[in-house]
This record gives C-alpha cells, sequence and structure tokens, in this order.
C-alpha cells in the first residue's frame, strides 16, 4: 500500500470547435462561476482572440537540476500560453520513452519534489503564463494529500493533473485546490465511458486534458481525429478542452485546435531538448526554436 502523511521530499518511487459559455466550478453551464484562475483567465484570453491554445509540457529537472525557471521563460517567450511541469516519478505509467527516460535522468541526477517546489516559486514572479503539475497520486499521497495541494500553490503552480488518481478518493483534492484557486482535472481516455467522463468532468475545474489517442505517450506522424470525442464531451461540460499524446507538428497543433480548445505537446519537446544536450547545443534555443512555430499554428500573433 502506499503510505499517506508527509515524507522525506527526496525521489519518489512508487508501482504502478471552441470554448462554450463561461464554466461553472463543476463544468456545467447555468450555475455560478468561481473566481477566475489564471487558466481560465489564459483560456478566456485566447478565446477573445479566436485562437487555441498551446500548452508545451516538459519534465522538472530536465535537462538538468535547476533549469526549470529558464526553460519556462524560453517557453514564454516562444509563444506558449501554458506550461504543464511533470514531476518526475520512477514509474510514469502513461509515458513513452522519450518521457520516461527525461523523468529518469531528472531522478538519476538527484531532482526531488523540494527542488522543483523551489525552482517554481524563484521564477514565479518573472512569468506570466499559467504553469500546471503533473504529479502521480503516488507522490501526492506521500507528501500530504491534500495539504500537498497547499504546497503546489504556494510554489506558485496554478494547477495541477493527476493522471493516475483513483475517481473514489480524490475529493479532498478537489476540494483543497479549489479553495486555492487551482485548476484540476484527471484524465479522459478515448476509451473512458460516459459515465466516468462526466464524473471527471463534474470534478474538473478549469479545464479538461483529453488524451488525443490510445496508448503511451509520444510521437506519430497523422494528426488525431478529435471530433467526435470532443462533440460527445462538450455535451457533458462548458469547461476547455485541452487534448494531447502524439501531438509534435504545426499541423498537428492546427488540427486539434479546429475542435479543442488546447494543444499539449510533450514528447516532441523533450526529445527536442534532449537531442540539444547530446549535441552540444543550447537546450533553451532548441525549445525556442521547437515551440515558434507551433505558436504561430495556433493563429498567436505575440
Amino acid at each position: 500500500m502506499t503510505p499517506s502523511g508527509p515524507a522525506p521530499d527526496g525521489p519518489i518511487h512508487g508501482s504502478s470547435g471552441r470554448i462554450g459559455p463561461l464554466a461553472s466550478e463543476n463544468g456545467l453551464p447555468g450555475l455560478p462561476c468561481p473566481p477566475m484562475g489564471r487558466v481560465q483567465d489564459m483560456f478566456e484570453r485566447c478565446r477573445s482572440e479566436e485562437r487555441g491554445a498551446l500548452m508545451p509540457f516538459v519534465v522538472a529537472g530536465h535537462p538538468g537540476p535547476g533549469s526549470l525557471g529558464s526553460l519556462l521563460q524560453a517557453l514564454e517567450s516562444a509563444g506558449a500560453d501554458a506550461v504543464e511541469v511533470g514531476i518526475p516519478f520512477s514509474d510514469p505509467i502513461a509515458d513513452g520513452p522519450v518521457i520516461a527516460a527525461a523523468m529518469h535522468e531528472a531522478l538519476m541526477a538527484g531532482t526531488t519534489v523540494a527542488d522543483v517546489l523551489n525552482d517554481m516559486a524563484s521564477i514565479r514572479s518573472s512569468i506570466s503564463i499559467p504553469v500546471v503539475a503533473m504529479v502521480s497520486i503516488s507522490i501526492v499521497d506521500r507528501l500530504g494529500g491534500a495539504a500537498f495541494m497547499d504546497r503546489l500553490a504556494d510554489a506558485g503552480f496554478d494547477g495541477v493533473i493527476l493522471p493516475d488518481a483513483d475517481l473514489d478518493a480524490i475529493e479532498p483534492l478537489q476540494q483543497q485546490a479549489k479553495r486555492r484557486g487551482m485548476a484540476f482535472t484527471s484524465l479522459i481516455a478515448p476509451d473512458t465511458g460516459s459515465d466516468r467522463a462526466a464524473r471527471i468532468a463534474s470534478d474538473a475545474r478549469e479545464f479538461l486534458y483529453v488524451l488525443a489517442r490510445k496508448g503511451l505517450t509520444g510521437e506519430r506522424s497523422d494528426a488525431p481525429d478529435l471530433r467526435e470525442r470532443v462533440d460527445e464531451l462538450r455535451r457533458l461540460t462548458s469547461l476547455p478542452l485541452a487534448a494531447g499524446f502524439g501531438i509534435s507538428t504545426p499541423d498537428h497543433v492546427a488540427a486539434v485546435l479546429s475542435d479543442a480548445d488546447g494543444a499539449i505537446v510533450g514528447s516532441a519537446l523533450v526529445r527536442t531538448i534532449s537531442e540539444a544536450v547530446s549535441t552540444g547545443e543550447d537546450p533553451l534555443e532548441a525549445a525556442r526554436g521547437f515551440i515558434r512555430p507551433l505558436a504561430v499554428a495556433t493563429g498567436n500573433s505575440a
């Protein structure tokens, strides 16, 4: 069993169309809206600009210890609308080889949860885009459960994605995230049934993470076909829908944003950073160069 309560902040090992009306706190129209968080504000800004959002994913501690702050600044300058930060975990259940390798490297270099929180806190005042943590429920449980939501918020994270949480056990986490004004979502997969999807949508705040494909993360040659799935989810929620898995090119981003509200790009960016390090190039400049054309594909003229 996974222990609950505080634990040392060392490396963690485990098993295992456009937006509709402003969303209410449970994603259903017709109810009062909560105070707008930075993530919701970002989606509203993109909506006002008649475009979707680009949301890159990076691994904290990759390409090296202490690199998170400069990487976030590089991505913001290249046109990212928000960034998802994966907190390294030894058993990333949904990640393909590229992201899994980056997490392994970060852990082997000594990156701890405390390091990630400190790095985020040190850069928060220097960036304006929202930053959302993707974190295994094993880490959350070991480091205080709902109290860990406070630690994320205190560090400056604007939301949390729980990719492997038991829906029957997340209410305290969701409620604490709500109290702290944080976005909150689990994952909706292509084969998630309508009842479970409705429950995930009801628990979510500010956006929903939709898996564009089955399987593990990783690059693909073709763009995912999301229209039918997005139409189904729009009948369940008015929350913005951000789609990830297998999105790596400007054409992919444009195709995804013809249906969803956000495009999440992970493996291709992480691979670009890793390759820059291995060839002696500047990984920050490589990241900027990779993200710029993707941002253009969203219609971002900034």
